[in-house]
């Protein structure tokens, strides 16, 4: 125990004497966190607005504009010159100093600097040049009008900020993190830099939107000036090869060949897509060719790879920059107004300067001409002292000076003295007058320039595009990108099993019914024999409740899927027949449709994707006085209304069974298509054309430029290409005709024909090369006019009307057609056509879908599509 205690005691003593060596570090440690971060900020992540550039950048242009004496440098050479203002390693340099070269605008550059499009890095420092850009040289520099500083060993003097006098932050763009914030700067156009910057200057309004050097389409709707919580989306360039290839063109801004290739395969491997193989052909221009396997759609593939891959992208902007040695958040239209006044500024100083020094020149010429002119030079001779030598000259100027810009400095007499002899000796008066007429001429010049200073900015700007603008148009095409649901466009990847009587589904139950296909993001709706209704997320197993009457792929906000269902309310309750539609649900909540009882049992249930209403027939049970145990029920006289509603009383007797006794028809009302040019997309929502309104079996005719006619169904996620000179609703006994070019005859020709095969792409003309189609009408009565070459020596033949119903009947697609002349033609124009009234289609009874769902304040709002099946008798 005492050994414990004198322990005890020898502890207690060297934790006091610990204690007194203590020493808090918290002031410390706060002073030093704000010194980082302050440096991180300012001289490491954040480009100044005054030149665009970030410490590193800016004594990289110094060190070059040191080096530059027209020839390439070594890379290497100019990071080790950089190294003297440069407090840090080779490597961050020479990186830095390829970031810049790559932009292709400051830094003319000789050897491989990498490929921003294929992500490959440049060559080693030593194997690659540089120097100063034309462009560079021109706007960067101007030593006259610099602000130095000590550079950080007080041995060098480096630009506090380069007197750049052009938008060039908003030119490359700048990306930077620091502590506690962060800058992106996306980089846009030089021409329309240029442009924007004129505007400002003649108070005009201006928007700018970026431009990638790796070309791509970009959405700009969500820019929002750049600031943050702005967006644009980017995406790459795709178009269909044939059939069964894609190809990439242009690839979206942060990507390059490699990312995007392996973007694509993960997405591949994930099932989310299906592609054969991947060529990439990239060298100066990419070219990703995408094979695609037999079966699968170019334009759902296409849409895939927005949906899966990097193929689209989002970029978020962030506006900050430093100015003052303080971080700012501005948006790019501000940064382009400071900008383009302080390129004022520069522009000012600079003529402010060169005026001094023109007038200087001018004054020294007049006194150099009053000296010779006059020979003052001789009144020193007999001078013996320097005092009297000033003096002398002085006092022979004073008559001649009263019309000098100011006083004669004793500087001035002795660099009078400076002059030589053999100067004075060849001294020609008529050539000292022209020289001083031209400076008073070049002084009027800077003069009015100062006095006129934005329209001196406004001709510097033109100029630069003028000089440096070629080569240099926008390659980011900018364009609205419409949504692309990703359960709409994802192959379907899986299969999805059901076990009715157990009640489960999954993609793991292959001893069990087969479903149909679907994806691992798709969701599943689920109808059981109690009424109940549940969607769920796909999985392998999922419990959904006992005797399931009806499972498919549930689509987000699909009104026209329509489900017929009879139930009984109860043991020994009514029957009621009712129609709804699914809208939005909350996923994995039960829904009950058939009462809330638990002797609730479905009786007839039918899921119908466009709303067709079937005729059945109601037996019931023997019981008591009832006369009637027979009779029909047609779904089509019931109104469709929301899940919740009750329905319309069948019988408050027992049923025995209900049958099919004839399928139905859609009771929907025909849905009016539109078509819209700017994203190339049919909708529903009233965007561009109208193209009519739809059945459930009507189609769409579509002809392209290269004379191929096809039939399609309306679906909305058809992608339709540029080429297409026809879109319209088809009808069957409307006869199209075509005027084409036959490249073996080598005459024009005329064709009407009705297209007879719906579901068969044809094209119209032969396959020779020359061949063209040179018009195409679907007006019943079309007209052209024919304009024809004036023969040699001979008068031209006047245009000729043609009315293409008479001039030939309607034949097959195949037919060549009759010859429409055998003289030159110079033009063939479209012209009104004959008045023809079309015969009245009596409209089908329809029904108009009412909705009266009452969905759930937590509900998603989600697109949804049934799947047809058989209907289920109980």
């Amino acid at each position: 125990m005492e050994e414990n205690d004198a322990l005890n005691e020898e502890g207690l003593e060297n934790q006091e004497n610990s204690q007194e060596t203590l020493t808090k570090v918290t002031g410390m440690y706060k002073d030093w966190f704000l010194d980082y971060a302050s440096y991180v900020i300012l001289e490491r992540a954040v480009p100044a607005i005054e030149d665009g550039f970030k410490p590193v950048q800016r004594r990289i242009m110094h060190a070059l504009k040191e080096l530059d004496d027209g020839r390439y440098n070594k890379v290497a050479n100019v990071v080790g010159h950089t190294m003297q203002y440069h407090p840090h390693g080779d490597a961050s340099i020479a990186d830095a100093m390829v970031q810049l070269g790559q932009k292709d605008l400051l830094i003319d550059t000789q050897g491989n600097w990498g490929n921003i499009l294929t992500g490959d890095g440049a060559a080693a420092s030593r194997y690659i040049e540089a120097r100063l850009s034309k462009f560079a040289l021109d706007v960067v520099y101007s030593p006259k009008i610099t602000e130095w500083q000590l550079s950080y060993d007080g041995r060098k003097k480096e630009p506090v900020n380069l007197p750049v006098k052009f938008p060039l932050l908003l030119a490359q763009g700048a990306e930077g993190i620091a502590v506690g914030l962060s800058t992106k700067v996306l980089p846009h156009n030089f021409n329309e830099l240029i442009d924007a910057s004129i505007k400002h200057l003649k108070g005009q309004r201006f928007k700018l939107f970026p431009d990638f050097p790796t070309s791509g389409i970009i959405d700009v709707t969500n820019y929002n000036d750049g600031v943050r919580g702005g967006k644009i989306r980017v995406r790459a360039k795709i178009s269909t090869l044939d059939k069964n290839t894609l190809v990439i063109k242009e690839i979206p801004y942060g990507t390059n060949t490699s990312s995007l290739i392996d973007s694509i395969l993960k997405a591949n491997d994930k099932g989310k897509i299906k592609i054969k193989k991947i060529e990439d052909n990239t060298a100066a221009d990419v070219e990703i060719l995408i094979h695609l396997p037999n079966g699968i759609s170019p334009d759902k593939t296409i849409d895939a790879l927005y949906a899966f891959t990097s193929c689209e992208s989002s970029i978020s902007p962030l506006g900050c920059i430093i100015e003052d040695n303080k971080p700012l958040f501005i948006g790019v239209k501000e940064m382009l107004e400071r900008s383009t006044d302080y390129t004022v500024e520069l522009l000012k100083a600079e003529l402010e300067i060169q005026l001094s020094e023109l007038e200087e020149q001018w004054h020294f010429a007049s006194l150099e001409r009053i000296f010779i002119e006059n020979r003052i030079y001789r009144d020193i001779e007999e001078e013996e002292t320097w005092e009297g030598v000033i003096a002398a000259i002085d006092k022979g100027l004073k008559p001649h000076t009263k019309h000098l810009k100011r006083e004669v400095t004793e500087a001035d007499i002795v660099r009078l003295t400076e002059i030589r002899i053999k100067r004075i000796s060849k001294f020609d008066l008529e050539k000292a007058e022209q020289f001083i007429e031209s400076l008073n001429d070049k002084i009027a010049e800077t003069k009015h320039h100062l006095e006129h200073l934005v329209e001196y900015a406004i001709d510097y700007f033109k100029d630069l595009k003028k000089k440096y603008g070629k080569g240099k148009e926008r390659k980011s095409e900018i364009k609205i990108f419409d949504d692309i649901e990703a359960t709409k466009v994802v192959i379907r990847n899986t299969k999805l099993y059901v076990n009715r009587e157990e009640g489960f589904i999954g993609t793991s139950l292959r001893r069990d019914e087969y479903v149909t296909d679907c994806s691992d993001i798709d969701d599943i709706i689920v109808f059981t024999k109690k009424g109940e209704m549940m969607v769920t997320k796909v999985d392998a197993k999922t419990f959904v409740g006992k005797n399931i009457i009806h499972v498919g792929v549930f689509k987000k906000k699909d009104s026209r899927t329509t489900y017929n269902m009879i139930y009984k309310e109860g043991k020994g309750g009514s029957s009621y027949i009712k129609r709804f539609n699914v809208t939005g649900v909350t996923r994995d909540k039960i829904y009950q449709l058939a009462g809330t009882k638990a002797s609730a049992d479905v009786l007839y249930f039918t899921a119908n994707l466009n709303g067709e209403a079937e005729l059945v027939t109601v037996l019931l049970r023997q019981s008591g006085s009832i006369k009637k145990l027979k009779w029909d029920l047609d779904f089509a006289d019931v109104i469709i209304k929301g899940r919740a509603s009750k329905g319309n009383l069948v019988t408050k007797y027992p049923v025995k069974r209900i049958e099919l006794k004839e399928k139905g028809v859609s009771t929907l009302k025909p849905r009016k298509i539109w078509f819209d040019d700017v994203v190339n997309r049919l909708n529903v929502d009233g965007r561009g054309e109208l193209l009519g309104e739809f059945k459930g079996e009507d189609l769409l005719l579509v002809i392209d430029q290269k004379g191929k006619v096809k039939t399609i169904a309306p679906d909305l996620l058809t992608r339709f290409d540029e080429s297409m000179v026809v879109l319209e609703k088809w009808k069957p006994n409307k006869p199209l005709s075509v005027v084409h070019y036959e490249g073996e005859k080598e005459r024009y020709y005329i064709k009407r024909f009705l297209v007879e095969n719906p579901n068969k792409e044809e094209v119209v003309i032969s396959d020779h090369a020359k061949s063209f189609m040179e018009l195409v009408s679907t007006d019943w009565r079309p007209v052209i006019e024919i304009e024809f070459i004036k023969p040699r020596g001979k008068d031209v033949k006047p245009n000729q009307t043609v009315h293409l119903e008479d001039f030939i009947s309607v034949k097959g697609i195949k037919a060549i057609g009759n010859q429409l002349t055998s003289e030159k033609v110079k033009n063939i124009n479209m012209l009104e056509p004959l008045p023809y009234e079309e015969p009245e289609t009596k409209a089908a009874e329809e029904i108009e879908v009412v909705d009266e769902e009452a969905i759930d304040a937590d509900s998603n709002k989600n697109d949804e599509k049934g799947n047809s099946e058989q209907p289920k008798l109980f």
